[in-house]
């Protein structure tokens, strides 16, 4: 009898064990489907970001006098940003931007922070730093392909932005997210909207830049 009993006693425990383990089970699978629902109505869109102008101020470059050293070369930059929120009900917190500028994935000036700001619903936001770089080192081969650009009279700079942002839906805001900015900028001896700059070269046009986050 107190076999019996005691055997009974296990299945109860078991069977409870089941129905806790089935009732969490169901929990997770409810706050998932209503996370994601949550996720494709108001997930966000990453932001518009627009290369509107830059004036080439500055374009020094200072060759070594070996092949095995390394160059200098002084840069000025004037940019114009323009970013736009494309979101209806998310607003986008830019809590860190650093601008720069390269060339040929070298970086030729210093980081430019601009200031934290909060976009809400559609808003637009424009910035225009000078980005200047003062006898940065530069590789000799570096070196010699910016000298054919500038003596082509066409160069392409990239202006990038790398920063922290976070997002806001209601009064909800979620945790830092890294963005990453790359606006291509066209630069040439003929043509263009911009005033003649640095070796007489002149921004062509705005463009597009690619944004990752």
């Amino acid at each position: 009898m107190g076999k019996d009993c005691g055997n009974h006693g296990e299945d109860n425990v078991r069977q409870a064990c089941r129905r806790l383990l089935a009732f969490l089970f169901f929990l997770a699978l409810v706050v998932g489907f209503i996370a994601l629902i949550v996720y494709l109505v108001l997930r966000p869109t990453h932001p518009r970001f627009f290369l509107q102008d830059a004036s080439l101020q500055q374009l020094d470059a200072l060759t070594a006098n070996s092949s095995a050293n390394a160059g200098i070369l002084s840069t000025t930059l004037q940019v114009t940003i323009a970013s736009r929120n494309p979101n209806d009900r998310v607003g986008v917190y830019y809590d860190r931007l650093d601008v720069y500028a390269s060339y040929k994935y070298q970086q030729i000036t210093l980081a430019y922070a601009l200031p934290p700001v909060y976009q809400g619903h559609g808003d637009v936001e424009v910035w225009s730093p000078v980005l200047s770089g003062p006898g940065v080192p530069f590789a000799p081969y570096l070196a010699d392909s910016l000298a054919k650009d500038v003596q082509a009279g066409t160069l392409v700079l990239q202006v990038k932005i790398d920063g922290r942002v976070r997002w806001k839906v209601g009064s909800w805001i979620s945790g830092h997210y890294h963005i990453f900015v790359t606006c291509p900028a066209y630069l040439s001896g003929v043509g263009g909207n911009g005033a003649p700059g640095a070796s007489g070269l002149r921004f062509q046009g705005a463009t597009y830049c690619r944004v990752e986050v």
